[in-house]
């Protein structure tokens, strides 16, 4: 059993991984959250020009793919069989669930779920890239989908 956990540090390396993809690609301001395994903050940020709501979306990435167990392009796919059973579990867990890319689940090289990054800010294609940067750029394993 790995005893690997998601520490601040770590999260941080995944933030700055994500934001230096961001600008490498000229993506519009993203903000970055990075969740434990219990879907608690252990870091956000919001680049200088995001707009208000960006740290709420981002968490909402992240928390849905952490409470469905899978990244939030596959919950995407899923609303678009399924659309009840998204917006039931969305209304179960608190509103905190946003159906599109950008929020992958962090595993460590073992498999162990270490927490999960939501990222939104430019296309949700480009906040998922960013976000599975960040994660490879900590020597972890992203889960997008």
């Amino acid at each position: 059993m790995s005893t690997q956990h998601l520490d601040l540090e770590t999260a941080r390396t995944i933030v700055a991984g994500a934001r230096a993809s961001g600008r490498e690609q000229g993506l519009k301001p993203l903000t970055v959250v990075v969740l434990d395994p219990g879907g608690h903050i252990v870091v956000a940020e919001r680049e200088d020009g995001a707009s208000i709501g960006r740290v709420d979306i981002a968490r909402g990435k992240a928390h849905g793919a952490l409470a469905l167990g899978m990244g939030s392009r596959s919950i995407m796919n899923r609303a678009e069989q399924q659309a009840y059973f998204v917006a039931a579990a969305g209304a179960a867990i608190g509103g905190s669930l946003v159906p599109v890319p950008g929020g992958v689940l962090i595993r460590s090289g073992e498999g162990d779920l270490l927490g999960a990054v939501g990222i939104t800010g430019d296309t949700s294609d480009n906040d998922e890239t960013a976000a599975v940067a960040g994660i490879e750029g900590a020597n972890l394993v992203a889960q997008p989908d």
